[in-house]
């Protein structure tokens, strides 16, 4: 106890200081955070001081750091998943879904185009090609959806047209993703049960529907009938028994219980004062406490030792390009189709290359069931890390200003759609 209690001091000392020097540079706290996990990693303390690295995160003490960070990721994904806004969803459905589509088709392709040539080099040995090709691909397609409505909130470009296209094309595409993810770790077998894959498939689509045609209008309905409208400390308990509860189904499916938790999210009842209330409450928690654990989870898997000669840094570098090209390419291509401007699109296409946090969790699941070698781990962090600090510089050079007006609202853009 006295061990994880120091572990603990000293990544919320590093993370909170290193979030608050990205935010004077101005980039996202986020930003920071994450490179705060590497440095406390072997990239850095590890080589500065291996046995000061060796005492503070001894082997055996990282698994009540891996716990205590994944019931973290599982409220953070509840709330990402009831912060999902699927009735605008349905009113501007045909720019989000294009501009989703081609922002996750384009990198899949590229995913699919590099995936051999990544497999033989750097993936473990016994991985199928056709999980290992679904794992890169997700990795970069991708987008950080709280990171972008974060960064988008900050520039006062969240109610612009612009900014509202980002939000539900970033939305649609972490509902495909994680999905996708579900069916890669239903492919790969990743809770190491003998359930064949058509039965994990089988008990995967029913529960889907269980939860999207049972619980998420039940809820609904027992909203109505609620006749105290605040949310009290009794109703939080049940909120939250319900997130971990699906959270464990997920996991007993054979699936990641971050996908349960997701889940959970998006079939809770859209009332904006509970929202609220309830990132207020939860958010604090997961935000201060339980999320740097996952990011020094990170950076002690974090390995750019690994990338020691010209040869690594050159793959290291096609995977950026490809990441890039891919993701903001297909965000480019479908803003033009939509009738925006060149501006917008590639403005479009760089906020949708924000990968943050959310990259970061399906990496470390892809990790933990053996999808990535520590070397492409590593690539694959590096990538996230870049492609989520590029995004306000870009903006910044193509002249997209704070509260900029030269975007028209949202319901002319889906008109012109």
């Amino acid at each position: 106890m006295t061990l994880l209690l120091v572990q603990m001091s000293v990544i919320l000392a590093v993370t909170l200081v290193c979030g608050w020097l990205a935010r004077k540079l101005g980039q996202a706290r986020v930003i920071g955070e994450m490179i705060g996990g590497i440095l406390l990693g072997p990239s850095l303390l590890g080589r500065i001081s291996p046995h000061f690295s060796a005492v503070l995160f001894p082997p055996g003490s990282l698994h009540l750091l891996e716990i205590l960070s994944t019931v973290g990721l599982i409220l953070y994904l509840f709330l990402i998943g009831m912060e999902l806004d699927y009735d605008q969803l349905v009113r501007q459905r045909k720019t989000a879904t294009l501009a989703s589509a081609t922002s996750i088709i384009i990198p899949f392709i590229t995913a699919a185009v590099l995936a051999h040539s990544l497999r033989v080099r750097f993936a473990p040995h016994g991985i199928g090609n056709i999980p290992f090709v679904l794992f890169l691909g997700i990795a970069m397609s991708i987008t950080a959806f709280p990171v972008l409505a974060r960064i988008l909130e900050e520039r006062r470009l969240h109610s612009t047209s612009l900014g509202t296209t980002a939000l539900l094309c970033a939305a649609v595409d972490d509902v495909v993703a994680w999905s996708l993810l579900a069916l890669a770790l239903a492919l790969i077998g990743a809770d190491g049960g003998s359930a064949s894959l058509p039965t994990r498939l089988a008990c995967l689509a029913g529960y889907l529907l269980l939860m999207l045609g049972v619980v998420r209008p039940l809820a609904a309905r027992a909203v109505h009938m609620r006749k105290k409208p605040d949310l009290s400390l009794e109703l939080l308990g049940v909120i939250i028994i319900g997130s971990l509860a699906s959270a464990a189904a997920t996991e007993w499916i054979g699936v990641h219980p971050l996908f349960g938790a997701f889940l959970a999210g998006v079939c809770f009842p859209r009332i904006p004062h509970w929202q609220q209330a309830i990132r207020a409450r939860l958010d604090m928690l997961t935000s201060v406490l339980l999320l740097p654990l996952f990011f020094a989870l990170t950076g002690l898997r974090t390995r750019l030792d690994l990338l020691n000669d010209a040869t690594m840094w050159w793959w290291a570098g096609i995977v950026l390009v490809g990441a890039v090209f891919g993701k903001m390419g297909g965000g480019v291509l479908a803003a033009r189709w939509t009738g925006q401007s060149w501006r917008n699109a590639f403005a479009l296409g760089t906020l949708m290359n924000t990968r943050g946090l959310v990259e970061l969790v399906v990496l470390n699941i892809a990790y933990n069931v053996g999808a990535f070698s520590p070397t492409l781990f590593t690539m694959l962090v590096v990538m996230a890390l870049i492609t989520t600090m590029i995004t306000t510089p870009i903006l910044n050079l193509m002249g997209i200003k704070d509260g900029d007006a030269d975007t028209e609202p949202a319901e002319v853009e889906v008109e012109a759609a």
